[in-house]
């Protein structure tokens, strides 16, 4: 787990400091030593929500997406476009919803009934969305690739956060099929 945390910090570090400084970053990310990674993530979101106006704490927490399995799951996104001529066809498919993908009034969603950030595993609550984001990044990378148009993802919901599953809207802002 110790290897996990590393990347954290070092990909938060990094965002914070592209959105304003080394010294911001650094009192953020390591300002205080904590062995746990519950109270290391708690206490950093909180100073960064202490820090940056929200839109800046969602954008810096959606650059911190780590890209693990983007491969196989950009292979999967692209299949099931293949076998689909629309939104609704394509949040309709099997496979897609095994993947917890699905369509409802015309719009794109996608669920986990558990929640896949290894950093949480040992976190039974947050206080806020912020450490969610970073998949909100995740899936606006892997949607824009594989749909070929800007998306925009809205976080709805979080089990870390108290709700029963984590859920995303996915909005692409183009058109996907031709």
């Amino acid at each position: 787990m110790f290897e996990i945390r590393k990347i954290q910090e070092q990909v938060l570090f990094k965002a914070i400091k592209s959105a304003s400084s080394e010294e911001i970053a650094s009192q953020i990310v390591y300002g205080e030593h904590h062995e746990d990674d519950e109270v290391w993530v708690k206490s950093t979101m909180l100073k960064l929500e202490n820090c940056f106006d929200p839109s800046a704490v969602k954008q810096i927490r959606m650059n911190c997406q780590c890209g693990y399995g983007m491969d196989e799951k950009l292979a999967l996104v692209k299949e099931l476009m293949a076998a689909s001529s629309s939104l609704e066809e394509f949040g309709s498919l099997e496979k897609a919803n095994e993947a917890g993908l699905f369509c409802t009034d015309g719009e794109l969603y996608l669920q986990f009934q558990y929640c896949p950030c290894p950093m949480l595993a040992k976190v039974d609550k947050l206080d806020s969305y912020t450490w969610c984001q970073c998949t909100t990044g995740y899936s606006k990378v892997l949607f824009e690739e594989a749909f070929g148009c800007e998306v925009d993802v809205e976080l709805l919901k979080s089990i870390k956060v108290g709700d029963e599953i984590c859920l995303m809207k996915i909005i692409p802002k183009g058109t996907i099929w031709k």
